[in-house]
This record gives C-alpha cells, sequence and structure tokens, in this order.
C-alpha cells in the first residue's frame, strides 16, 4: 500500500472515532443519563421512535454494516425489533441499552481503524440487497449515526426543556 493510502485510511479511521465515539456518543450517553426510564421509552407519536429505540437501532445498523458487512462477521440483526420493543418488552436498563451501544462503537472503531484501501474498496453485500463498497459502509454509519443522534438530542431538550451543555463535555 502507498504512503498516501495508508494516510488516507488512518485519517478516515481518526474521523470515524471522533465523530462517532468522541462526539456523538457522549452526547447521546448524556441524554440518557438525563431522562428518566419512562421519558427514555416515551414515543411522541404513532410514528415516531423512542430514545430507547433508537439506541437499540443505532446498536443493530453499527453492527450490520460494520461488524458483519466490513469485518465479516454474523449478522443476525433483527430491524423490526429494535422499532416494535417497548418499555417492558427487555429487561435492559438505560444504562445497559448504552453499554451496549458503546461496546459495539468500540469494536466498530477498531474495525474501521484496521481497514486498508482494498478493505474500503471492495464491494460487499448489504441488508440482501445492495452492493456496497467499505467506505460506503463507513460513511453511512456516520451519516445514519449522525441524524439519529440529532432526534435524540432534539427529544431530549424538548423533553426537558433545558442546555444540554454539550461544550461541556
Amino acid at each position: 500500500m502507498s504512503e498516501t493510502h495508508s494516510r488516507l485510511t488512518e485519517a478516515i479511521g481518526q474521523e470515524f472515532r471522533r465523530r462517532v465515539l468522541d462526539d456523538y456518543l457522549p452526547k447521546i450517553g448524556r441524554c440518557v443519563d438525563l431522562l428518566d426510564t419512562d421519558q427514555l421509552w416515551h414515543k411522541p407519536g404513532p410514528s415516531c421512535n423512542s430514545v430507547a429505540n433508537l439506541l437499540l437501532h443505532l446498536e443493530g445498523n453499527v453492527r450490520q454494516w460494520i461488524l458483519a458487512g466490513v469485518a465479516d462477521q454474523v449478522d443476525n440483526r433483527q430491524r423490526d425489533s429494535e422499532f416494535a420493543t417497548r418499555q417492558g418488552d427487555t429487561d435492559a436498563t438505560p444504562a445497559e441499552l448504552m453499554a451496549r451501544l458503546t461496546t459495539t462503537v468500540e469494536e466498530a472503531v477498531q474495525i474501521v481503524e484496521a481497514m486498508d484501501a482494498d478493505d474500503y474498496l471492495a464491494i460487499r453485500l448489504y441488508q440482501t440487497r445492495w452492493n456496497e463498497t467499505g467506505v460506503t459502509a463507513v460513511l453511512h454509519v456516520m451519516e445514519h449515526f449522525s441524524g439519529h443522534a440529532g432526534q435524540i438530542y432534539a427529544f431530549t431538550k424538548r423533553e426537558l426543556g433545558l442546555d444540554l451543555q454539550f461544550f461541556e463535555l
């Protein structure tokens, strides 16, 4: 691999870590810490998701696209259940949901940081229907994580009516 390819793949891995693990995840964690269990599972409307559902969904997405898609781990995602799960359907506490998401993100960061140019260019099948490159998977996860993180921040601010003080993190 050329020096340029090496530096580029290293930079992508560092940016993935910075955005997903070091920025979005602590902010989501702050929201989870501020919300009580009922608020965490509250769906503002019939076509809306709760923060807890979004935690399950983010964990499933990262696992499917990076752990299974890039690192060839078994894909046992049950996407529909990420949205169908309701308070009382699981014994997982808010802290446990956050811990599972954190563990999956940490594993994904290790995988992305270890990717080389061939990994980024390799075409793989995702969700049994899309042939995508590794770079698409990494960008998809960052973009997807950002969007749902924003939903979690907005819900928390609206629910609690307070400044989340993200710049204090």
